[in-house]
């Protein structure tokens, strides 16, 4: 049997299109795994989003290029949004690649891994704005008790630092039929935790439907038995409705947990980085949830030195952060992308500036975060168990504030037996930094 080794980088919406990928390949009857010395084809699902990504991304390939070149492997293959932009450069220049797939056809991944190990080289690229169809099987890689369900694909907001729409095209939601019929096949299979993706959820529906219908699929998908926690991420504050905010507060699966990207709080550096909000509206929206949804858990991510951030323009953001106190809260340092319009604005801020600004904010963070989970002793909550702590009468759960991978654990320790994808009930006792520490409830 051909053996295959795939490699997955970058945010979970490409985890998605990595995971389609696997059950194109399992259904033609390859098979997989995880030694680099023993694949017959290694297969590299890229990201570009930020420098730091890029690097990574071409890192990766150069390193499975010595097993292309030197070890049993046959085939290498590069997908995904570094091949999709680079897709010209990576074949010329790394010779060990086979076949570069963009990112609107890896749904032909099986044909493609046929035709390069019958000696092909291919590059496989259709119309940036294609819409991969989202049927088929998916073979899981989060262990299977949670998964991301992808109900966008593209971008239509043109921030000046972002080079997603290059990459993945112009903003297309998933029919809604699709969606449920794939969300009723993933609780079939085990799934108790749902999280929605795109570059964007907030405006799910407005291309197919001519309306924001994330609030009816939300709904909709309150009704699949087997779910027990759906979570929203990608969340534009400026897309937020009244709609949305009322469907969270009453159906008890979503967690009361939302993720908003709103990069800054100045106004001046919101406008040169084309977003589509003010600080006063940020206030706004972040005060409504609040007022409606009083346990809500808040996270957002921050860009620091921006083209044009002045020490004033950091300092205002550092006080909105006070102010506000994310629930979580992650900082980037502004990373130039070519082909972009911030890349070329002027007033470009030296890599250490952006640094010590990102340090700063991270320490005020951190503060804010540390209070935050003090103030949870005492409380009881449910809490999905993602496993057992190594050679140890303990496990690790998550609680609704907690999204994988992102954010923080929950420990327990415990002489009863637990299960992965269970659902148990706790009182916290204790904080360790970011993380909490319980005890299970009689």
């Amino acid at each position: 049997m051909t053996k295959i080794l795939f490699i997955s980088l970058g945010c979970d919406k490409n985890l998605v299109d990595s995971e389609r990928m696997l059950g194109y390949l399992e259904g033609k009857g390859y098979g997989f795994t995880e030694d680099e010395r023993e694949a017959d084809v290694i297969i590299v699902n890229t990201c570009c989003f930020i420098n730091d990504a890029k690097e990574e991304s071409i890192e990766t390939i150069l390193e499975m290029a010595r097993y292309r070149r030197e070890g049993k492997c046959r085939a290498l293959i590069v997908a995904g949004c570094l091949a999709q932009r680079y897709q010209k450069e990576i074949q010329e220049e790394i010779e060990e690649v086979d076949a570069v797939l963009g990112t609107t056809t890896y749904d032909t991944i099986a044909e493609t891994v046929e035709h390069v190990l019958g000696g092909q080289r291919e590059m496989t690229f259709r119309d940036i704005d294609r819409l991969v169809p989202s049927g088929g099987k998916r073979i899981l890689t989060t262990g299977g008790h949670y998964a991301y369900l992808k109900i966008a694909e593209g971008c239509d907001k043109h921030c000046t630092y972002c080079i997603i729409p290059k990459v993945r095209g112009r903003f297309r939601s998933v029919p809604m039929e699709e969606l449920l019929k794939e969300a009723r096949e993933l609780a079939d299979q085990g799934v108790k935790e749902l999280i929605l993706v795109a570059q964007e959820t907030t405006l799910y529906g407005v291309d197919l439907y001519g309306e924001k219908c994330l609030p009816k699929l939300l709904k909709e998908l309150c009704r699949i038995s087997g779910l027990c926690w759906i979570r929203v991420q990608y969340c534009y504050p400026e897309e937020i409705t009244e709609e949305l905010i009322q469907v969270m507060k009453e159906e008890t699966k979503i967690c009361h947990y939302l993720d908003l990207p709103i990069q800054h709080a100045s106004d001046n550096i919101l406008k040169r980085m084309g977003r589509k909000t003010s600080q006063a509206d940020l206030r706004g929206i972040i005060g409504r949830l609040r007022e409606e949804i009083p346990d809500i858990c808040l996270r957002t991510t921050l860009i620091t030195g921006f083209p044009g951030e002045t020490e004033e323009d950091h300092e205002e953001l550092m006080a909105f952060v006070d102010e506000c106190e994310f629930d979580r809260l992650g900082v980037f340092t502004y990373s130039a992308e070519e082909d972009t319009p911030a890349a070329g604005m002027t007033e470009q801020v030296e890599e250490e500036v952006k640094k010590e600004r990102q340090a700063q904010i991270m320490e005020l963070q951190q503060e804010i975060a540390f209070e935050k989970a003090e103030e949870m002793k005492g409380r009881e909550l449910v809490v999905f168990i993602e496993g057992q702590v190594a050679d140890e009468n303990a496990y690790v759960a998550r609680t609704y504030k907690d999204a994988p991978g992102v954010d923080g654990y929950l420990f327990i320790n415990t002489e009863e037996m637990l299960m992965s994808g269970d659902f148990a009930r706790v009182r916290v006792t204790g904080a360790v930094e970011y993380d909490l520490i319980g005890e299970l409830m009689p």
